[in-house]
This record gives C-alpha cells, structure tokens and sequence, in this order.
C-alpha cells in the first residue's frame, strides 16, 4: 500500500495524526526526518486560567491568536542509539518518536546501571521499573532491567514502593516486580535469574497469603497499583486502614498474573507443590475479580471493593486494571472484547479513572498517562479492536510529539501536561510504551520461554512497510520486516525458509532476516465508548439520629441510594430516610446524578446496640507506654514494637455467638499519611487459629496523639472465654525492617452478625 501523507491516519475534534505530523488546533509537530521532530506548541493553561480543572475539553481550532506559539522548538537526536534496534517505516513521525525515545531511554540509565524514573524523579521505583520493564525494557535493556529489579529486593524478598501510610502493605502491587522477572526471564532465557528470582517471588508471596489475602473473596487486599495518592482516587473519608481493606481491580489482576509466573517458574524448576499452590490460588484470584468486580450491566470492570464491615463495589472505571484484566486473561474472550468497547475513553486518550472526582486537582484525577495509555493499547490490540487500537496508538503519539518528550502524565480535560500536581519528562514508563508500540504491536513480539513469536497486530491505518534491524534476541541478532496490514500472517520466512508456528527459537545464533506478510485483511468491526470527560457527584456526609439518617444535599444529584450493609436499601430524591435495625446495621448514601453517575459512598455510619459492642483495655496485658502521647483516663495505652511486647494476649468473654469484628484503636506517629515505609503490621489469632493481619499504618509525623481504628477482621466467635494473639511474625515484616512500631489504646469487637 502506499502512504499518503496528507491522509489523517486519525482524526477527531480535538486533533489530527498525519504520517509525518500531528496538527492540533494551531499547533503543529511536525518530523522532519527519522531524528529531528518540530513543535510549536505551547501549554494551553497559561494562557486559559482554569483549563485544567474545567469539565470539558476545549475546542483548539476556535483559541484565540494570543494561544498560537511564538517560533517552534526542536528536538534532534544528541545520543548515539546505533547500538539499538533502528526503526524504519513509511510513517516518519512514528520514526522519529522511536527514535526520540531511544535517546531518553539512555538518558534514564544511571551510573550505576539502574534506571532513573524520569528526569524529575530521582531513584528506582519498584512499580515504575516493573511495568517499563514489561512493555520494553526487558528486550532493550536487559542488563539495566536486572540491576534495577535486584536494588528493589530485601532481605530475599521485593520491595514496596513507600507511599499512603507507611506502604506496605496500604500499597501491596510490589508483585509486578514478578510479572517483569519473568518477562525478563522469557527474554534472556537467563537460569540463574530463574532460580533467583523464582525465590524472591516465593517469598514475597508467600508473605502477602499472610497479610494481604482475603480467603471470604479469594482477592487481595489494598491499594490501586499505581494509583498510590489517597484523595487522587478514593474518597475523602478512607483512611489508610481503610484503603488497606479496600480490594482493587489493578492490583489483583497484577496478584493473579504474580501467582502465575511463580507457578510457571516454579514447573520448570520441577517444584511441583509450589506450581500446584499458586495454580490454584491464581485461579481463586481470577473467579474472585470476576464475581465480585465484573459489571454485568457496564461490560466492563469496577475500581474496587470497600466500605469497613460490608464491601461495596465502586463502579468507576479503572484504566489500567481493565487493560490488565484483557492481557493476564482474567477476562475471558468475550469480555476481553466487551472491556475495550465499553469502558470509557475521552477526547485525549483513556483516562485513569472514570468518571472523575469532584474539587481534586488533576494527576491521576482527571489525568491521562502514556504508560497505562500503552497498555490500553496492547488490550486493544488483543481484542483485536482496531478502532480503539488506532485511537489508543494516537494518544500516546500526539503529546509525545507535540511536547517533544515522553510526559509523565496530562490533564484529561486539555490534553496538556500543565495544569497537573506533578509531572516529569523523559518518563521511563511513558517511553518504555512508546517503543511498546513498535515492538509488541506491529511486529507483535510475544516473548517465550522456548522462543520468539510474532503476533503482528496492523491496523489499516499503519499498514505498509516496516523494518527493524540490529534486534538483538539471546544469541541472534535479527533484521526484521513486515509488509501489510491486519493480523493474519500470509507467509514469515527466517532466511528465506518458511518459519514454522511463526517462533524464533530461543536456540538461534548470530544473524538472521526474518520476512512477514500480512493478509491485508480488515480486523473484526469494532467501536469504541467516547465520552466527555465528566465529574461524579461528591459524595454524601451522613448523620444519623432518633432512627433517621440524613445529609446535606449534594450539588447536582437527582437522586440517593441508601445502602445498608453494602446492599441497596432505598432510593429517594429526598434528604433523610428513617431506618430500623434491631441489631448491628452500617449505613452509606451515594449521589447519583441525571447521568447516572454515582459519587463514592459516604463514610459508613454504624448504628449498633450498646451490648453488641466491647472494649477490652490493653492496660490488662502489658504495661503503658513511654511515647509522647496523651493517654486515654478510660483505658491507658501501651506501645508495641520490635523490642516492646512482640506478643500481646487478649481474653475476652463472648455474651452471645455470632460474627465479631475485631479491630484496635491505636496511634502510629512515625510518619505522614501519605509516604513513608513504617506502617506497623501484626497477625492476629484465636489459640493457634489464624484470623488475619491487622494494620496500623501511619497518621502523621510524631503524631503520637492521633488515634484512629485499624482494619477489621471479621471472625465468627462461639458464647464464652476465648484467648486472642497479636504478634509480630516474621512474615509481619513492613518495608522499613526497623521500626515496626504502634501505640495501642484497646480491642474493641463489634458484633456485626
């Protein structure tokens, strides 16, 4: 086929991608070869006050002159990348934005030999690497990729990212980290980094089954992956105790592909125990996603389970965790192709969440990032959607050109990298899928452990010519090219010979040319779910009084749904709804708006007879404490740590059988609520029977005198005496290693069945 340049390879309202440039409004990138890239854009927001929080895109062709840029900037190639893969094709954009995020891969490898995050951020970060390394890095990179995964292990076990109260385990995505092990893995074909990280991943599991695992759903608990700053995507009322109860799409469908590759490792290591385990738990991890977060009514998936005693589902979507459900196979082919047809995608690309949240400034609110843009592509790409692999390919294409860089993340409503909390250029992830497209798309590389196989997804739009020479995989180095479009292979020749099963096979040394032809034959008709960015409702503030529960009005609602215990009670257009519980009850509201869109509950309110409820003084087990905090006078405090009462035991009497909540109201100070690596973690058990993990994460810097409750775990307990065990277990470890320290107020069980 031939390749006009004055053909838009797309085009919306918003801009246009041509072969050789991305027109915007009056801005214009333009390549000007494979290794010089023109701009001159400039940020909309400061010359639109606001933009960046306005609830609609605006309209580029009608800005005003004063927006148009006074002269063009240029970016042209300053690093030798000829040791690299050379990208050739019939699109020089796309030529020249390879070529660019060559140069910035090398500027994001440091002296030591790890990767740098991004040209603001300093440092290796455990989730950043994980997912670059994936996309790319792997192939690229694979001496950096090991270096980098090896500085974020500990005491044999990965390393959580600090982040909302101490981290680990508030944040529990640490498990990526095997996801790119294998890959790199399935790229080298390395067995010492097989059986290294086969053990690292063992342990790190191993540990989570104890403290994160939720056996009632067969999910794990915490955070979104990467979704790590609190008011960015939860609502306001959640503490970290309560995120870390919370259970997220993202992160499981990372816990299920986790469970996985140690099960893969693990067969070819002959360890047929381990394989079988994680099998199976894998397999409960996956039903779990589908039962308790798949939207039958949506076709695609929620954001996550939370509340405190009864979980709900938020239905926001969630961009990454829906691209990760598609690639892992945690959606099945039918959903695959259901979740990128149906879930949310606005002018400027896939925003992280859908819809967004009210008063939050931008970042991952209101915020699209490439990364997770890249993802969505490859999902797209499985599902074999070529409208959404066509639009998805652009929005990673247009900011990259126009910014002359791989951005770290833009404002959903502009399409501006301005505007945002933070961003960075040279993003290691941004540009790891940026040259995803190249690798994993068009030339469909899908890594093996026994080869190389292509599985060359072209739309239309990009078919043609390709080639990539200097691709250097284990003991070969290939001279790649592809003609045509679609995804049906005519004919894949290795040296002229046909290739059977279209494989490399991982056996092969020194140089090769292998040739593709595609069928030119159209993908499956397809569409995609383009919406206006849009804000939900806030959500309600409730009290409750006399047997009636009310609230203010929220703006912009027509109606209320009144939950209690999770489930939908009542809707009304009013304000208040009288309410009767003989026992235990926990009650939320949620706005909805005229459409349909639903706010985060409102913080649990618990409506509970005195005698279903029971504090147990902690005084009665060990004795108080010598940090700087104001003491309760009904029952005193005591501290634990690594040195101070590592075990603690609790008798409690049972008036009645029934299922209890068991939670503590404690204190940590050792660190803000949103970073940090000390939140503190113990097991709890009945005798030897094992309940759960509870979680003390931080609430402040020093603040010692800032109580609040930790995470719940429900346990059906009989009439009677019973002895209950905090202690700190080895598997107990947080990310810090030294301080692993709480004050503790008392026990507190609530009947709630």
């Amino acid at each position: 086929m031939s390749v006009t340049h004055n053909a838009p390879l797309y085009q919306s309202g918003q801009y246009a991608l041509y072969p050789d440039r991305v027109v915007q409004g009056p801005f214009e990138a333009k390549a000007l070869s494979a290794i010089e890239i023109t701009s001159n854009y400039q940020s909309m927001v400061r010359d639109f006050p606001g933009l960046a929080q306005d609830s609609a895109p605006l309209d580029l062709a009608l800005a005003p002159p004063q927006a148009e840029a006074d002269g063009a900037s240029t970016w042209q190639l300053s690093k030798d990348t000829a040791a690299f893969p050379q990208y050739r094709s019939e699109y020089p954009l796309v030529e020249a934005l390879y070529t660019l995020s060559l140069e910035e891969m090398r500027n994001a490898v440091e002296p030591d030999g790890t990767f740098r995050t991004g040209k603001e951020w300093a440092g290796v970060w455990t989730r950043d690497i994980s997912y670059s390394i994936l996309l790319s890095m792997a192939a690229l990179q694979p001496q950096v990729s090991r270096n980098s995964l090896l500085r974020k292990v500990k005491n044999g076990r990965i390393v959580q990212d600090t982040g909302t109260g101490g981290a680990y385990p508030v944040s529990s995505d640490r498990t990526v980290w095997a996801v790119a092990a294998w890959e790199l893995y399935k790229v080298t074909g390395d067995q010492a980094w097989l059986k290294e990280a086969y053990q690292i991943i063992r342990n790190t599991l191993e540990d989570d089954l104890q403290n994160v695992y939720d056996p009632n759903t067969g999910l794990f608990r915490g955070e979104s992956s990467f979704l790590d700053w609190r008011e960015q995507t939860y609502p306001a009322w959640m503490q970290p105790a309560d995120i870390y109860a919370s259970e997220s799409l993202g992160t499981n469908a990372v816990f299920y592909r986790a469970c996985q590759v140690l099960a893969e490792m693990a067969t070819l290591l002959h360890h047929e125990q381990t394989a079988a385990k994680y099998t199976a738990i894998a397999e409960q991890v996956k039903q779990g996603i589908n039962h308790h977060l798949w939207q039958e009514d949506k076709g695609y998936y929620g954001q996550y389970l939370y509340g405190r005693h009864h979980l709900s589902l938020s239905p926001k979507a969630e961009a990454l965790g829906e691209a990760l459900c598609v690639l892992f196979g945690v959606a099945d082919l039918e959903q695959q192709k259901q979740v990128v047809a149906n879930t949310p995608v606005t002018p400027f690309g896939i925003p992280c969440i859908y819809p967004q949240i009210p008063a939050i400034p931008p970042y991952h609110n209101n915020g699209i990032w490439p990364f997770v843009q890249a993802y969505w592509s490859l999902a797209a790409a499985k599902a074999r959607n070529e409208v959404a692999l066509v639009e998805s390919m652009s929005a990673i294409y247009r900011p990259a050109a126009l910014f002359l860089t791989n951005k770290e993340n833009m404002v959903a409503t502009s399409g501006d990298p301005a505007g945002t909390q933070i961003n960075s250029s040279n993003m290691l992830w941004s540009l790891s899928g940026t040259l995803a497209m190249t690798y994993k798309v068009i030339f469909g590389m899908d890594f093996q452990p026994t080869g190389l196989v292509f599985t060359p997804v072209v739309p239309q739009a990009f078919g043609g010519k390709h080639h990539l020479t200097n691709f250097r995989y284990r003991n070969a180095v290939l001279d790649i090219e592809l003609e045509g479009y679609g995804d049906q292979i005519q004919s894949i020749t290795l040296d002229n010979q046909p290739l059977p099963s279209a494989e490399i096979p991982a056996t092969l040394a020194g140089h090769h040319t292998v040739k593709i032809r595609l069928a030119n034959t159209s993908l499956a008709e397809s569409k995609v779910h383009r919406v206006p960015v849009a804000f939900a409702p806030a959500a309600p503030t409730v009290t409750y009084a006399n047997g009636v529960l009310t609230w203010e009005p929220v703006e912009g609602a027509r109606q209320y749904w009144v939950l209690k215990n999770g489930q939908k009670l009542e809707n009304t257009p009013k304000t208040e709804l009288r309410v009767q519980a003989p026992g235990f009850a926990e009650y939320q509201v949620i706005a909805v708006d005229a459409n349909g869109w639903e706010s985060f509950a409102s913080e649990p309110f618990e409506v509970a007879p005195a005698p279903w409820q029971q504090v147990v003084s902690v005084r009665h087990s060990a004795a108080g404490a010598s940090l700087p905090a104001e003491e309760n006078p009904a029952h005193g405090f005591v501290e634990i740590s690594k040195s101070a009462n590592p075990v603690l035991t609790f008798k409690v009497a049972v008036p009645e059988s029934g299922v209890y909540a068991i939670d503590f109201r404690y204190a940590n100070g050792e660190g803000p609520i949103n970073t940090g690596n000390k939140c503190a973690l113990r097991t709890l058990r009945l005798g030897s029977r094992f309940l759960g993990a509870i979680v003390f994460p931080q609430r402040g810097a020093n603040e010692w005198s800032d109580w609040g409750f930790t995470n719940a775990v429900p346990v059906q307990l009989e009439q009677g005496q019973h002895e209950l065990t905090l202690a700190l277990e080895p598997a107990n470890e947080n990310m810090n290693g030294e301080v692993n320290r709480a004050l503790l107020d008392y026990l507190r069980l609530i009947r709630i069945a």
